[in-house]
């Protein structure tokens, strides 16, 4: 059993900051595109990413943008985190066997409302950003730890 607690936007103070990583495999880029029906060869197939500028199979961009959601709903803010925006700018491809690191910072808190801006930067194994940008979330104003939910044990319906 995994739990995780979440910070409440009281606690939450201008530059802290989190960090979550992931290699990426060929089930991610599986499943984000049976997930998302982006089906674009140039994530499933070989021989057509051959011929891209790419050389190679990337990740789908917004699989990226996905580790930024779970850094988000897992660690800063954590649980009970409601996305509001996002602006987010792809700055290099992924591929698969890349280790990315998801960092994300609180860079503005608006008091009138429990909405925090975090400032978003993945970066690959040679610390170069693939993906910079922002995040807007309404943060959670009371503490919680919760049982995180086994991937293993969800079934397919």
């Amino acid at each position: 059993m995994t739990l995780i607690s979440n910070r409440p936007f009281d606690t939450i103070n201008i530059d802290d900051f989190c960090k979550r990583q992931h290699t990426v495999t060929e089930d991610d880029l599986l499943l984000f595109a049976k997930a998302s029906g982006d089906l674009n060869p140039l994530h499933l197939d070989a021989e057509y990413a051959a011929t891209t500028p790419f050389k190679q199979r990337i990740a789908h961009g917004m699989f990226t943008g996905g580790l930024i959601s779970a850094a988000l709903a897992m660690d800063l803010p954590g649980p009970g985190t409601i996305y509001l925006s996002q602006d987010l700018q792809f700055k290099r491809p992924v591929c698969i066997g890349d280790t990315l690191t998801v960092t994300l910072t609180a860079v503005e808190k608006h008091p009138e409302k429990p909405i925090v801006t975090l400032q978003c930067v993945v970066t690959n194994q040679d610390d170069k950003a693939v993906v910079i940008g922002t995040a807007k979330v309404m943060a959670p104003t009371v503490s919680m730890t919760v049982e995180a939910c086994d991937i293993n044990q969800l079934e397919e319906s």
